[in-house]
């Protein structure tokens, strides 16, 4: 049995597949972030204060580009949003590991 998938709906699957692998990187993230917060000192506070800068960057590319006009579709928006934070959980992991 096949099922046809419309054009409009074929974006969903990948858009999912790629949240998941972006939600189990971000776990990861947490999970060095949370190891580094719990030694305490400057780089703890170092730490905190990035998570919190990264988050509000993130929030303000994201509203931008649904400001400018650039996203113009729910699966253009959740792309964006997903761009816009994957970024930098890559970076962190990168960073982190």
């Amino acid at each position: 049995m096949t099922r046809n998938i419309s054009v409009a709906a074929a974006p969903w699957p990948r858009l999912m597949f790629d949240a998941s692998l972006l939600w189990a990187e971000a776990g990861t993230v947490m999970m060095l972030r949370g190891w580094r917060m719990m030694a305490g000192g400057a780089p703890a506070k170092r730490e905190a204060g990035r998570m919190l800068s990264e988050k509000v960057e993130a929030g303000f590319e994201f509203a931008g580009a649904v400001a400018s006009g650039k996203v113009t579709t729910p699966e253009g928006a959740a792309r964006k949003a997903m761009n816009a934070y994957g970024k930098r959980v890559r970076a962190n992991r990168k960073r982190l590991g």
